[in-house]
């Protein structure tokens, strides 16, 4: 029998579309505290603070665009999240104090949100159940590309030109990336609509905005991200610290590449071999990653920890996101996307915040070191809500498919 296509013009589109999401919101993120340090004089929990406030937004319009794109239409919902996520980029050329950034920046992180719930729906909605991992890891793709053009750039024109050339490039982005979704075509999903009216009529639930059965990966990758955000929002200040700030930006690309050439076998290793064959490794090569970080003394360790990251949490966070869709009811997609983002975004939007906090006590050094520690009691607590059940619940999968 053969295996249902993957690779569709829909495809491609939504996978572009959710790279020019990811773009502009890692090459502002991994500049943001540098630009709030020395632009408003920010200390590090304030300058940290104003990555954070961005994913507590995005919190937010992840709460909206899960509980209203089936009423109010996937491809309308991307087009009218790629608008505001537009219009509150061109805000910042108005900003002239820290109040305003904050501000700017949790509005600015809710369209994100939103535009990144619905580019992830349709997503799952396009990619066949078949090939859910490979599909998966395909997608997130465009977020790993995105995750190493995006602070590559922003740090190079951060250090060689200016801050506004900066949110050029992101407007010009969005902007193309609005005209460029008009030829996509989204999949109708017939028995979605018929739990809206009943919905609307009982009034607003917990189960109306989050899908249980995704919550457990989603708790674990909400730790990761914690861990994850150290590197994203405080690798420029550390490696200008170490004098190897041009090892550090460089540091995503290498990211990059590992993932580029690791993700055709982890999709299909998710797929053949289950998510823990895929997970367990991820989980621990992250752990060894922050560990060389920080212990970096040459430009050469940084890289090296930048691949290991790569194959690590670049990995585990594309699978996680399949494990999310794959163990929820098809017509939760959505919420089960918008719940799993939902706890990323704690993770990422807490991270920032927390631990500039840390960095006066542990220096940037101890705190890889300390993050390192937490990812591996990470591996521990997946193993306790998901990875011990994941072979009988991957031989129950295996049995349905057999008998139908």
């Amino acid at each position: 029998m053969n295996a249902p296509k993957l690779w569709t013009k829909d495809f491609l589109i939504i996978s572009i579309e959710n790279f020019f999401v990811y773009f502009t919101y890692y090459l502002l993120i991994t500049i943001i505290a540098v630009y709030a340090t020395g632009r408003f004089n920010a200390s590090p929990s304030v300058a940290g603070l104003s990555a954070g406030v961005f994913i507590l937004g995005a919190i937010g319009g992840r709460l909206y665009a899960g509980s209203s794109i089936d009423r109010l239409g996937w491809k309308r919902m991307l087009y009218l999240s790629f608008a505001f996520y537009l219009m509150t980029t061109l805000l910042y050329f108005l900003v002239n104090s820290i109040t305003f950034l904050l501000i700017l920046r949790v509005f600015h992180g809710a369209t994100f949100g939103m535009a990144s719930t619905a580019t992830g729906t349709i997503s799952a909605e396009i990619i066949p159940n078949e090939r859910r991992g490979e599909g998966t890891s395909y997608y997130a793709l465009s977020m790993t590309i995105a995750a190493a053009v995006g602070p590559f750039i922003g740090m190079f024109l951060n250090q060689h030109a200016s801050f506004n050339l900066n949110l050029i490039a992101c407007a010009v982005t969005l902007g193309v990336g609005f005209i460029f979704a008009f030829p996509l075509k989204v999949p109708k999903v017939e028995f979605a609509n018929k739990k809206l009216e009943s919905k609307s009529m009982r009034g607003f639930y917990f189960h109306d905005f989050i899908e249980p059965k995704a919550v457990p990966i989603a708790v674990i990758t909400a730790l990761t991200c914690f861990c994850y955000s150290s590197i994203l929002s405080f690798i420029a200040a550390y490696t200008k610290e170490i004098n190897l700030i041009d090892a550090g930006s460089f540091f995503f690309i290498f990211y990059a590449a590992a993932i580029l050439v690791s993700r055709p076998f982890t999709g299909r290793w998710f797929d053949k071999k289950g998510e823990n064959f895929v997970i367990y490794p991820g989980l621990l090569l992250f752990a060894v990653a922050l560990i060389i970080l920080g212990r970096a003394h040459q430009g050469y360790s940084v890289l090296l920890a930048g691949v290991i990251v790569g194959f690590g949490y670049g990995n585990f966070f594309s699978s996680a996101q399949a494990l999310a869709v794959k163990v929820s009811p098809r017509h939760r997609k959505a919420l089960a996307t918008a719940t799993f983002f939902i706890m990323a975004d704690i993770g990422a939007g807490m991270g920032p915040f927390m631990l500039g906090f840390l960095v006066p006590a542990l220096g940037y050094r101890g705190l890889y070191v300390s993050i390192a520690v937490l990812v591996c009691a990470t591996i521990f607590l997946y193993y306790f809500l998901h990875g011990k059940n994941s072979i009988s619940r991957q031989s129950e999968s295996r049995l349905d498919g057999g008998s139908s």
